[in-house]
């Protein structure tokens, strides 16, 4: 069995778990020994055979069409995203290729994001490891980069930093959005050593993560508010905004653009130089 295909065995049981038999229009039996919908209550909603359901969730090595892959979706109620994070481990659509042009070179990533400061700017790749970053970016979350960083990357610092579980307000949402943007990416690295010993690592010393990451949830890429309490500057409200770079299909440019005039007005007081005087 194959780590990918190992993959779309948990991400179908994960999602199976989510679905209660009421919602998808059955009695719901009493008391059952896991939550959600059986495997043959699910194969007979999207009318395949039990036994062929089965052989999938537990990651053999068959064929699945698109037709029927899009009946178990529509069975788990997938979202857009999480049906596309399905075609992926399944095989089913062609994998990505990585699209390099001469349009854009990573020598000018560094004047790029310089040029967008004030607002903090930051390039990652999918595993979140930081490429480059503006000084604005360096300065707002200057106090979240405390400890020896194995790698610079931005996910580890939010959930290994006490000081950014303090300073980011809404950190209830915001990490399981990173880590469902996280996973989705993962489908397309699947077996990667560096991905998979990254990961490890990070299960190995932050049980918050290895919790959030056996969910197997998805997310898809959407502006959102960041409230984030500096020290100096008090509250602010944020907007985050990822921006693909289409020459690196990897890499994603994340820009910070104050969601408000108070905002605003107090983003320069997160500047270090600013502070110091």
């Amino acid at each position: 069995m194959s780590a990918q295909r190992a993959e779309l065995g948990e991400f179908l049981k994960a999602r199976r778990a989510r679905v209660a038999p009421e919602d998808v229009g059955l009695p719901s039996g009493g008391r059952r020994r896991t939550p959600g919908l059986r495997r043959e209550e699910l194969a007979l909603l999207a009318g395949v055979g039990v036994t062929w359901y089965t052989w999938l969730e537990q990651g053999r090595p068959i064929n699945a069409s698109g037709q029927v892959l899009d009946a178990v979706a529509k069975t788990l109620q997938l979202t857009p995203v999480e049906r596309e994070h399905l075609y992926r481990l399944a095989e089913a659509t062609p994998v990505r290729l990585p699209t390099m042009s001469g349009c854009a070179s990573e020598s000018v990533f560094d004047e790029i994001v310089d040029a967008l400061d004030p607002l903090p700017a930051v390039i990652t790749n999918t595993r979140f490891d930081i490429i480059r970053a503006n000084q604005a970016y360096h300065d707002l979350f200057h106090d979240w980069h405390q400890l020896p960083c194995i790698h610079k990357n931005l996910l580890w610092c939010i959930v290994t930093e006490p000081a950014a579980r303090e300073q980011l307000l809404n950190y209830d949402t915001e990490v399981p959005y990173l880590v469902g943007r996280l996973r989705s990416a993962y489908g397309e690295h699947v077996g990667d050593p560096d991905w998979e010993t990254d990961l490890e690592r990070l299960r190995s010393i932050c049980p918050e993560f290895a919790q959030l990451w056996s969910r197997h949830e998805v997310a898809a890429c959407t502006p959102r508010l960041r409230r984030i309490l500096n020290p100096i500057a008090g509250e602010l409200h944020l907007t985050v905004t990822e921006l693909a770079v289409s020459a690196h299909p990897d890499l994603v440019l994340y820009v910070e653009t104050p969601a408000d005039d108070e905002t605003r007005a107090k983003l320069h007081l997160t500047r270090r130089e600013a502070t110091a005087r």
